[in-house]
């Protein structure tokens, strides 16, 4: 699961680009108890569960975006990443700017499509909280292409990759691990889907967030009142636990996870 002790490769922010900014933090507010906080005098705003930083949520402003969660991974040179990635075959949407007090962030795409960004740390380190009810516990890539997903982050940052078998034996999910570290540290997964199962990007592939949740049901009966809606579930899964893939109001999907209990 995730945490708040960042390596190179690990997850370390997540952000919401969304149209209208005050609907998005209501909704949020609603299902997960979210305060949002303005951020200098731009529309940015921090979002925060018990006073600690959970993320982040800006206008959408990309002409024909799509309203979406980016990921973000730790990395001590974002210059660096940035170029490795683009010798990888991934492209670069927005270049590291210049020196930023809070940290430096790139947006990249991947070789299949699928969007991600870095972030090198300054005086915000990151996520503060992660793994108990309203926080982000995972992230996940839907990917067309297993094996170059797993070759591309596993060259850029290190991943330790396992692969394990989905319930009822249809195909297999990669489970993703910073690199030296134990299996205890492992962060989130990739799963192989055609095109035709992505209708969200017109078969691109994408990442997501995962949150961990109280109580999977009442959650999802609050992003339903709150004019959210459901994707899939809520179902079991097998040593998991209890979750459900859902969509907000303006169309960005997070998934909810209540775990098992360990």
């Amino acid at each position: 699961m995730l945490t708040t002790d960042f390596v190179p490769g690990s997850p370390c922010w997540f952000d919401l680009g969304a149209p209208d900014v005050d609907a998005a933090a209501a909704f949020y507010g609603a299902v997960f108890g979210w305060e949002a906080e303005g951020f200098g005098d731009s529309d940015f705003r921090m979002l925060k569960l018990g006073g600690r930083l959970v993320g982040g949520l800006g206008k959408l402003t990309e002409q024909g975006a799509r309203s979406a969660w980016m990921v973000y991974f730790h990395t001590p040179d974002v210059a660096a990443t940035t170029e490795a990635a683009r010798r990888a075959g991934g492209s670069v949407r927005m270049a590291p700017p210049e020196e930023m007090p809070e940290g430096r962030p790139a947006q990249l795409t991947d070789p299949q499509g699928g969007q991600f960004a870095v972030w090198q740390p300054g005086t915000v380190k990151g996520l503060e909280v992660t793994d108990e009810p309203g926080a982000p516990c995972w992230a996940e890539l839907y990917t067309t292409d297993a094996a170059a997903a797993r070759q591309f982050y596993g060259g850029l940052f290190g991943w330790q990759t396992s692969d394990v078998p989905m319930p009822g034996g249809e195909g297999g999910y990669t489970l993703l691990t910073p690199a030296g570290l134990p299996a205890e540290r492992m962060f989130g997964g990739l799963l192989e889907l055609a095109p035709g199962d992505l209708p969200l990007t017109g078969g691109l592939p994408y990442w997501h967030p995962v949150f961990t949740v109280a109580d999977c049901d009442a959650t999802v009966a609050a992003v339903t009142a709150h004019g959210g809606s459901v994707q899939m579930g809520p179902v079991d899964a097998l040593d998991i636990g209890r979750m459900a893939v859902c969509l907000d109001p303006a169309g960005a999907d997070f998934v909810l996870l209540k775990p098992v209990a360990r």
